[in-house]
């Protein structure tokens, strides 16, 4: 028999969702997920964790120039989504409330962002449109825009 703190424990661990089913659920990322499949991050983002995940919505990627997205997602130009997407996760949980004015932090992908909090909280230059979203191995923070490392 199983007891009543072990039976809520189970019960919790099933019900929780990692970043990438909890950005599936959330329904305005299916670019961003279809990039992380095609660069093969889906798993590393399924994994222990913890990542902040900077998640630009569907219109962040159609805002992008005509036919970037098509182009990024061709198997040749895989290294370069590799890039682009893991500028979009920092290693450890950054929650909304530890960040601070001109506050950088290093990404996966080894460049630094910078975020500014005057008139609202951006990192780069994107505007975070809802922060802390809280998923079992990270946090999601949606973001009006591609966040762009020098290439």
């Amino acid at each position: 028999m199983i007891s009543g703190a072990a039976a809520v424990a189970m019960t919790t661990s099933v019900l929780a969702a990692d970043i990438v089913d909890t950005a599936s659920q959330a329904g305005n990322f299916t670019t961003l997920l279809a990039a992380a499949e095609a660069a093969g991050l889906v798993e590393t983002l399924k994994g222990d964790g913890p990542f902040t995940v900077f998640a630009p919505t569907d219109d962040a990627f159609a805002a992008l120039p005509a036919g970037t997205v098509d182009d990024l997602l061709k198997e040749e130009n895989r290294d370069q989504l590799v890039s682009i997407l893991t500028y979009h996760v920092v290693p450890g949980s950054v929650a909304s409330s530890d960040l601070t004015e001109g506050m950088t932090a290093a990404t996966v992908q080894g460049s630094n962002v910078t975020f500014t909090l005057e008139g609202g909280a951006k990192v780069n230059d994107a505007n975070i449109t809802q922060a802390d979203i809280e998923a079992d191995n990270g946090v999601i923070h949606v973001i009006d825009a591609v966040i762009m490392p020098s290439m």
